[in-house]
């Protein structure tokens, strides 16, 4: 039976248990285009423009 050598300590434990390692829900904003939710810095993927340009051609 596998047995621990020796005692977690209190701070090996807790850092464990912390919350900062979770990833946490992607950042959305809103394109000044088409008003969809689309991440920052990327092509709207439902209009297909990036900065006031047209990146992407898409059916309308």
């Amino acid at each position: 039976m596998a047995v621990p050598k020796r005692k977690t300590s209190k701070a090996r434990r807790d850092k464990r248990r912390s919350s900062v390692w979770k990833l946490d829900a992607p950042t959305l904003e809103l394109c000044p285009n088409c008003k969809e939710y689309k991440r920052p810095h990327r092509i709207c993927p439902s209009c297909g423009q990036y900065k006031g340009r047209t990146v992407i051609l898409t059916e309308a």
